[in-house]
């Protein structure tokens, strides 16, 4: 821990190439299990690349979509600040199963045939939608916490309103944002798993399919744990490094 303290950079470089080692080489050692594990190895393999891409992708837009929801809830532009409001609490007050099946379910008859989404695509939807909505108030406090005086000084310096934002209140709301919205991250890993439901397979699905064929469920449920706990290791490891490199939550 120490380490990681003193050297982040190094740290961020370590947690990446691991993150990197356990999803290109995990087949391996996976392989030289006993059955049901050992055959299956390379589905376990593909189920956890399936998690990763799934959770960078919803993780990415969930973070974009926290912005700008962050920002509208700030708005003082009423209807936009409502529709905001509104839509952290309908998010945040169902459950993620349910918006994960109602996205599924509903695009067929919402949009052309030419746009239908993939069952990913629908999983990766609904996981971005929901992660936003947590995104949004933690992105809405960094902004909060950032001191006024600070804007007023930028105003005086001549700095447009984009200016502000971007060179002031953006770089210091994130750093007091970053715990939880890395928090939200390693949720969002294991959250990933729901997408099962929707026949996405996703490492739960490799996991639920080797245990239905093998009828061992202790092993096969075992390894699919260990690799997620070996996957929000990894994340954690990383974004714990990026807060120290950006020195978060040292008293200035």
């Amino acid at each position: 821990m120490n380490w990681s303290k003193q050297h982040p950079g190094y740290a961020m470089f370590a947690a990446m190439i691991g993150l990197l080692l356990v999803l290109w080489g995990m087949a391996l050692p996976l392989s030289l299990a006993p059955a049901p594990i050992g055959p299956a190895a390379q589905e376990f393999t593909e189920g956890a690349r399936m998690t990763v891409l799934l959770t960078l992708i919803s993780g990415f837009s969930g973070m974009v979509i926290g912005v700008v929801a962050g920002l509208g809830k700030l708005s003082s532009f009423l209807p936009l600040r409502w529709l905001c409001d509104f839509y952290v609490w309908l998010i945040r007050g169902t459950p993620l199963l349910l918006q994960i099946l109602f996205v599924w379910l509903a695009s067929p008859q919402l949009l052309p045939d030419s746009m239908q989404p993939s069952d990913f695509a629908c999983a990766a939807i609904a996981l971005a939608i929901n992660i936003g909505a947590y995104n949004t108030e933690c992105v809405r406090a960094g902004i909060l916490a950032v001191p006024h005086g600070q804007v007023e000084a930028a105003k005086a310096l001549g700095l447009s309103p984009f200016q502000t934002f971007m060179d002031i209140i953006f770089p210091q709301s994130m750093r007091v944002a970053l715990p939880a919205l890395a928090n939200n991250l390693a949720s969002l890993v294991k959250d990933s798993s729901l997408a099962y439901a929707i026949s996405v397979v996703e490492l739960t699905m490799i996991g639920y399919r080797v245990q239905a064929s093998s009828y061992q469920p202790i092993p096969v449920f075992l390894t699919t744990a260990s690799i997620y706990l070996i996957l929000t290791t990894a994340f954690t490891s990383l974004t714990s490094a990026l807060e120290t490199r950006l020195d978060v939550g040292r008293k200035r």
